[in-house]
């Protein structure tokens, strides 16, 4: 929908009347929502490629392993399709 058909709609004819209502609005709009978001560590095994998420989850939405060399969290991507394993053979 555009600005033209909400003055329209509402019969208004002052388009920067129009667009401060509809700004309002969003931000009512985005102020009411909330986020829970929270942390949640796992310890990771060795060979272990699959690991259990808490029940509640909705979306993830990051992934972060800490590297134990300098003590950081890196974050992991994410992959759309297996990835592809090669072997090195060389001795």
């Amino acid at each position: 929908m555009t600005i033209q058909e909400i003055m329209e709609r509402a019969k208004i004819k002052e388009t920067n009347l129009a667009i401060a209502w509809i700004k309002d609005a969003i931000h009512l709009i985005q102020s009411q929502g909330h986020d829970s978001l929270t942390t949640w560590k796992v310890d990771v095994v060795d060979g272990v490629r699959e690991y259990a998420l808490p029940l509640d989850l909705i979306k993830l939405k990051s992934i972060s392993i800490k590297d134990t060399n300098d003590d950081r969290w890196k974050k992991i991507r994410r992959l759309i399709s297996e990835p592809t394993v090669t072997e090195d053979n060389s001795p």
